[in-house]
């Protein structure tokens, strides 16, 4: 028995091994997740918390101007626009917002764990600061976070569904015999697009209503408007993963490459956190992900009841994407493992 065990211990290794792709991929991913990250997030001190501070240019916020500048760990970030700011504070993408011109008063948002420790930290600063009203009702953080979650599950859904599977199909011979038949590529991909699409929007629509009933979460726009969103959010990056998969027979190097695009994805389009305050070249890049599309609008039609001529551009963003990746992967997908 243990010469039978240590036979495929042997084989399945040295597979791992002739894999060349998929055993380089396995070194390389972990110094580039390590590397990229630490490149983004490592700027000297570690900023836990995000100050916007109003009527206030980056150059004065020193600690001669007001005690509270010189708190650690706290990304102090100017705005012009009171209006928006107090906003943003509302939905959690600020703690907090400061304007120190005359007495300095805040806006918080009384459901913010953080904006409440930011709060304490201030007051400690200054105990005479004053706080204003929210404008409108403060938006809870589950209610803000139910978006992202649903979002990243969508998007490992269809990332892993497809790319992922159609690796495997090609690599046992089943893309092969499929070839044989009067099957276009086109005809192959729309069809595993679609049965992935039907799957995940029916799991998200289970997940979301019995997160409804039982938290109460928030739903200002129309729902036709939100599933939308869904479609073109889960349509582009299905076909995302279709590029992945058109020519890849390595499932380990498919799992690799899945993952480079997921967790960029997870970490930078707002699924968890807000990017606010963050480097204006990494807010763009954001911008680029299909995810950080379909969360701004999902996020825009459930708690501020946006229709679905306001979140237009990110519809028609996912709507380009989708097209561009389905093209694409049509013309680089290969049946035959060679």
């Amino acid at each position: 028995m243990i010469r039978r065990i240590l036979a495929v211990l042997k084989a399945r290794n040295l597979e791992f091994v002739r894999d060349r792709s998929a055993m380089s991929w396995s070194i390389v991913i972990p110094f580039v997740l390590v590397f990229g990250l630490g490149l983004i997030f490592s700027r000297g001190d570690t900023d836990q918390y995000t100050v916007a501070v109003a009527n206030t240019p980056a150059s004065a916020m020193t600690a001669s101007t007001h005690r509270f500048f010189a708190t650690r760990f706290i990304n102090f970030v100017p705005v012009e626009d009171l209006d928006d700011a107090i906003a943003k504070v509302s939905r959690h993408q600020f703690d907090l917002l400061i304007d120190p011109q005359g007495q300095l008063r805040y806006w918080i948002n009384p459901d913010s764990p953080a904006g409440y420790i930011v709060e304490r930290l201030l007051l400690q600063a200054d105990p005479s600061a004053a706080q204003q009203e929210v404008e409108g009702e403060p938006v809870r953080y589950v209610d803000w976070l139910v978006p992202g979650i649903l979002g990243m599950n969508l998007m490992f859904g269809c990332l892993f569904g497809i790319g992922y599977v159609i690796v495997r199909y090609r690599k046992n011979g089943f893309l092969k015999r499929l070839h044989a038949t009067p099957l276009s590529a086109f005809e192959f991909i729309t069809a595993q697009a679609l049965s992935r699409l039907i799957l995940t929007l029916s799991v998200a629509a289970f997940v979301f209503a019995a997160v409804k009933l039982m938290l109460g979460i928030r739903m200002e726009g129309n729902y036709l408007t939100l599933l939308l969103i869904a479609v073109l959010g889960c349509t582009a990056l299905i076909s995302l993963s279709l590029v992945i998969a058109a020519r890849i027979s390595s499932e380990e190097f498919a799992g690799g490459l899945l993952n480079m695009l997921s967790f960029p994805m997870m970490l930078l389009s707002g699924v968890f956190f807000s990017l606010e305050g963050s480097p204006g070249w990494l807010q763009s890049g954001a911008q680029a992900l299909p995810l950080t599309q379909m969360l701004i609008a999902a996020r825009a039609v459930m708690i501020d009841g946006a229709s679905v001529i306001q979140v237009g551009p990110q519809l028609a963003i996912l709507a380009a994407m989708t097209i561009v990746f389905l093209l694409l992967g049509s013309a680089l997908f290969r049946w035959r493992f060679t």
